[in-house]
């Protein structure tokens, strides 16, 4: 069987066992003979004294952080203030920028189109926009005085659908630091003058991919060109479908690609006034402007309670409130492995999900237990460089989701706070 055809027995093994634990920290067995934890009042109260410590000492005006297990929340708590410069407090109302917590809604919303039978994960992505078809792989070249200069190089197969969601199409975000090929991204005027999706992928396929498809995960633009190719498909711009399919019928009523309503402008939260910048060559985004450019990679915002109804059908195996989104075998085919050692893909120097993780599509599976831990394995998960960051444990039937703004702070957080949060369950 190919990997990209959908697998019950996958779906079953990934959402068996979630029962109600009545314990302390570890319960009963589930189903499957796997135990199924529980927080311990304890262990909650040093999550609380983590994050509290965190705004104390100045690193973040607040956070949210929501834990959810059973389908009701567990642990639900607003810190500090949304912006230090106007001294809102956190509410459940604030908006924050999800960057590529977006990946997964838009991974989700084509992978409805592949159920209906209109995508396909082994589709080249030529098929739907035909200036791939020409696209070559930039190879950097030394030469004897020391001079890189780039070769081209032909495709030695297409890009494909599934190399979109599990970046592996050669397509970096081209931050300064990562070689020519990246250089070139970062000086190739890609967001000038407000493109659109349209304009902004034939921007992309006039440049080289950094690699061979399906030979290295490669963070950058797949998803931007997966939210064009959705457009290309349903006819619709990529918010307008987004809304109909997903965030709509989903009660996602404040997840938008800008905060449109000036009255909610003071919802905002804010990083602290010295900590914007989210890379070389880009600070943090003000999401009161509207842009033509709906990334499909990482425009979007959101609250939590939005992202919560989100994160809860996928745990529920594609559905929520008595509405199916996806096939729970769907879901268990995005929520596992596409790049583990049969698929021969590289990891590069950055490869964010970390040692102990593969990649689905569109989010990291943990594969592996990372030492000194008793975390799950199959637990899914991502983050967006604004700070925010969620995951989705089957075997606790449980979602994590926190929502804070701060691009500095944010991976040492999320480590230190996950390792806490799992401490606090007896993991």
């Amino acid at each position: 069987m190919k990997r990209w055809r959908i697998d019950p027995q996958g779906c079953r093994a990934l959402v068996a066992g979630l029962v109600l634990a009545l314990g302390a920290t570890v319960a009963e067995a589930g189903s499957d003979g796997r135990a199924v934890h529980r927080f311990s009042p304890e262990g909650l109260a040093r999550v609380s004294d983590y994050v509290r410590n965190e705004i104390a000492t100045g690193k973040i005006p607040g956070a949210i952080l929501l834990l959810q297990q059973h389908g009701k929340p567990v642990y639900s708590e607003n810190f500090g203030v949304r912006d230090v410069a106007t001294e809102f407090s956190m509410s459940a109302d604030t908006i924050f920028r999800l960057y590529s917590m977006s990946k997964p809604i838009t991974t989700v919303v084509a992978m409805m189109l592949v159920e209906e039978g209109k995508l396909r994960l082994d589709d080249p992505v030529s098929k739907y926009i035909p200036a791939f078809a020409d696209m070559k792989v930039g190879v950097e070249k030394r030469g004897e005085d020391g001079k890189v200069t780039m070769t081209m190089e032909p495709l030695k197969r297409p890009v494909t659908i599934e190399d979109l969601m599990r970046h592996t199409a050669g397509l970096p975000y081209g931050y300064y630091g990562g070689g020519v090929v990246n250089k070139a991204y970062a000086d190739g005027g890609l967001f000038n003058n407000d493109p659109s999706n349209a304009e902004l992928v034939a921007r992309i396929t006039a440049l080289p991919l950094a690699e061979q498809p399906g030979t290295q995960w490669d963070y950058g633009h797949s998803t931007d060109v997966l939210g064009r190719i959705i457009e290309v498909i349903s006819g619709k711009p990529l918010f307008q479908f987004e809304k109909e399919r997903l965030l709509g019928p989903l009660g996602m009523n404040e997840t938008a690609f800008y905060v449109a309503d000036p009255a909610k402008w003071p919802l905002i939260a804010e990083p602290m006034p010295k900590d914007r910048t989210i890379s070389p060559v880009a600070d943090v985004r003000d999401p009161r402007q509207p842009l033509r450019w709906e990334s499909g990679g990482g425009g979007l915002v959101g609250t939590v309670g939005d992202y919560a109804r989100f994160a809860q059908m996928l745990l529920n195996g594609g559905t929520y409130d008595g509405r199916r989104y996806l096939k729970a075998e769907t879901i268990a085919l995005m929520a596992s492995d596409h790049i583990g050692p049969e698929t021969g893909v590289v990891r590069d120097q950055n490869y964010y999900p970390g040692p102990n993780s593969g990649f689905g599509l569109g989010f990291a599976i943990r594969t592996s237990v990372p030492p000194g831990t008793s975390w799950p394995t199959g637990e899914y998960r991502w983050d967006g460089v604004g700070g925010t960051f969620f995951f989705i444990d089957p075997q606790d039937d449980l979602i994590g989701i926190l929502m804070m703004q701060t691009p500095t702070q944010r991976g040492r957080i999320q480590l230190e706070l996950k390792t806490l949060i799992y401490r606090a369950m007896g993991r």
